[in-house]
């Protein structure tokens, strides 16, 4: 397939060095490098596990409305700054 590609300098500099080293032409250098980097892929790593703790919640204390114990945190703190305010 024939395609133009714009190279910053200083890859296109490596990779003519490399052709000269190797002794290929451009254009195999170029595709010899974009192939070893397509086939080196991401590294195998093992999936993410999340680590979690027991929280030791108060009686009492329904996390499940913690959006809304935020919400009414929030609006007490913004009174309280009000009320400083006069």
């Amino acid at each position: 397939m024939r395609t133009t590609v714009t190279l910053d300098p200083d890859i296109a500099a490596r990779l003519q060095r490399l052709a000269t080293q190797r002794g290929t032409s451009f254009k195999a250098a170029i595709n010899a490098t974009l192939r070893a980097g397509l086939e080196a892929g991401a590294p195998d790593s093992k999936p993410y596990q999340e680590v979690t703790h027991r929280l030791g919640v108060q009686p009492g204390v329904d996390l499940t409305k913690a959006l809304r114990l935020a919400a009414e945190l929030e609006d007490a703190e913004t009174v309280r700054k009000l009320e400083l305010r006069k």
